[in-house]
């Protein structure tokens, strides 16, 4: 069995774990959601619920894996054998994430390219659909970006993960800092910045805490068993609780910044009409590239910010696959490289088979879905949640708060223990549970959020 990888220290891990939950997620989830949900109100309720519901989850998964050292496919059988099963689940997340996730970054190091080359034709209703819809083109794109994240993987934790993070990280801070100063500072940018940080109360509504609190989970890389893997790698010398605030910060801030970039630009560009801020891909691969066509050195704004969004999707692919990797390591002794291979093979194929759901075999549907959007069913409105509330369980009924507390109170004592115990044993769980049922729900057209 290879030797366990650790962080050099604790600026790698924490640039590394925020370079997990700093993705798609963050870019271009965060802002149509808070345009959806009454912009200020939405971004209250998402900020309130990260310094608690998420601050707690994200503490759970990182002492989980460093008290056990282990990646989730091992973790939850060291903690209790009767309940090992939980982490194939947390496993199973990522394994279904991994290649849809992937052909998404495929399609953004496309649109990077396009941006660069200055083809105009990015901006218009049909470019989109047009080039998903192909056979060969997507999947090159897809191959580029796969290939790119199996590297980074394969030179293992501190010469792969770690290096790329502490690269990439400050570079996409900066350049979401710049975009937003200037999108800020255009003339009628002012309604959009209004909506985005003012919160209507009045709006406030149980569907907006329900579309925080899921943001939350996809935003934070929650429940898909990556931060239990990159705890896994964090030395006993440094402070969990600590550790986790800064991770926190760095993703917030974020998608904080990509909603002030976002919202403000497309209120600008569509006379203040908050639905031309759609869900899905219609945001970032139709609206936005006519945002930025219509903006003075808008090619320029629009490579920066595709290169943005292809850091943010790198780093998050890297943590997926790395989740997957961690577990055959430890539960059938591979060595990196030929667990890496193995897992990008198999991710090569059904991202392929995503792919070609848009185009020859877009017939083909799975309850009147495509291929690609089906498996984002699976994996973020069942399994995500599930995994999440049996992790809350197991913590809470089975192991107890206190083997959690202990491990964080390593270093010092543990500040909200008390909070911690409530929180992981009631409150967290019911509210997973209802992100569970209305994810299902909504998927299935029975309920409008």
């Amino acid at each position: 069995m290879e030797k366990r990888n650790t962080f050099s220290g604790k600026i790698g891990f924490v640039l590394a774990a925020a370079g997990s939950a700093v993705g798609l997620g963050n870019l271009w989830r965060f802002p149509y959601l808070a345009a959806k949900y009454g912009g200020g109100i939405f971004l209250f309720v998402y900020l309130i619920l990260a310094v608690t519901f998420g601050f707690i989850l994200m503490v759970t998964e990182i002492a989980i894996g460093r008290k056990t050292q282990l990646s989730p496919l091992a973790a939850f059988g060291a903690l209790s054998s009767k309940w090992g099963w939980v982490g194939k689940l947390a496993t199973f997340v990522p394994v279904l994430i991994f290649p849809y996730y992937c052909l998404i970054g495929g399609w953004v190091t496309k649109y990077t390219y396009a941006m660069i080359a200055e083809e105009q034709a990015t901006a218009a209703d049909s470019y989109f659909g047009a080039y998903v819809s192909a056979t060969t083109e997507p999947i090159i794109w897809f191959f580029v970006f796969l290939l790119i994240t199996t590297l980074v993987v394969i030179f293992g934790v501190n010469k792969g993960i770690e290096k790329l993070s502490k690269i990439l990280m400050p570079l996409l801070l900066i350049i979401t800092l710049a975009l937003s100063a200037y999108i800020v500072t255009r003339p009628g940018s002012k309604a959009g910045i209004r909506y985005y940080l003012m919160p209507d109360f009045a709006s406030l509504s149980f569907k907006t805490v329900l579309a925080a609190l899921g943001q939350l989970f996809y935003s934070m890389s929650l429940a898909m068993g990556i931060m239990i893997t990159y705890g896994s790698y964090l030395s006993k010398e440094e402070k969990i609780e600590k550790s986790t605030r800064q991770i926190e910060v760095f993703d917030t801030a974020i998608a904080f910044l990509a909603g002030l970039m976002i919202i403000p630009a497309v209120f600008e560009f569509s006379g203040g009409d908050k639905e031309a801020l759609g869900s899905g891909p219609s945001l970032m691969f139709v609206t936005l590239p006519k945002v930025f066509n219509a903006m003075p050195a808008g090619k320029i704004i629009g490579a920066l910010f595709f290169f943005l969004v292809l850091f943010a999707a790198l780093t998050s692919s890297v943590s997926i696959l790395e989740a997957i990797v961690s577990g055959l390591i430890d539960t059938f002794k591979m060595k990196r490289g030929t667990a890496t291979v193995l897992v990008s093979v198999y991710g090569l194929v059904l991202g392929i088979i995503c792919s070609l759901g848009f185009g020859i075999w877009s017939d083909f549907t799975i309850i009147g879905m495509s291929i690609l959007d089906f498996m984002d069913f699976i994996s973020n409105s069942i399994f995500l949640p599930l995994v999440g509330m049996l992790t809350c369980i197991v913590v809470g009924f089975v192991i107890k708060p206190d083997a959690i507390i202990s491990e964080v109170e390593l270093n010092g004592p543990f500040k909200m223990k008390h909070f911690y115990t409530a929180m992981v044993k009631w409150i967290a769980p019911i509210l997973i549970f209802a992100i569970l049922v209305s994810g299902i729900l909504q998927s299935l057209g029975i309920l409008k959020i």
